[in-house]
């Protein structure tokens, strides 16, 4: 127990300045991995496909095992329009959490036009959560588009 709690601040002591050292680094300047507090699905409608993790606590390990997926194949969810969405804190009541109803730990996909493509009851790789995004509609023709535009 003492060691996935270490393991637990371990991770978010290295989550917190993420998006601050990707600013630095010359990355896009807005942030990847947001929190449910400071933010609504709507936001993203069309814009960015969410990613949304909640657990009850920080310290759950399947949240930490979530999180370590993600931060270390970010690069990969941004290529996607991906922005991370955490909520650890079921108290807040966040929209989000209010909108989605987690139950303990859960891994939600958001399409861009705000369906809930997947909910997931245990962390997944980037690799997994990738597939599944590929495999959208929306994200099919951004491929083709991206693939014309080169040959053109």
């Amino acid at each position: 127990m003492i060691k996935a709690c270490t393991l637990a601040l371990v991770a978010l002591t290295t989550l917190a300045p993420a998006p601050l050292a990707a600013a630095d680094a010359g990355a896009p300047t807005e942030e990847t991995i947001l929190s449910a507090a400071d933010v609504t699905l709507g936001e993203f409608l069309w814009l960015k496909r969410p990613v949304v993790v909640f657990a009850d606590s920080a310290a759950d390990p399947r949240y930490v095992q979530q999180m370590q997926f993600i931060t270390e194949r970010l690069d990969a969810l941004v290529d996607r329009d991906v922005v991370v969405i955490t909520d650890t804190d079921p108290a807040a009541r966040s929209e989000v959490r209010r909108t989605l109803r987690p139950r303990g730990f859960m891994l939600a996909v958001i399409a861009k036009d705000g369906t809930v493509v997947i909910r997931k009851p245990a962390p997944w790789s980037v690799r997994e959560i990738s597939r599944s995004i590929d495999k959208l509609p929306l994200r099919q023709q951004e491929i083709r588009d991206r693939r014309d535009t080169l040959l053109e």
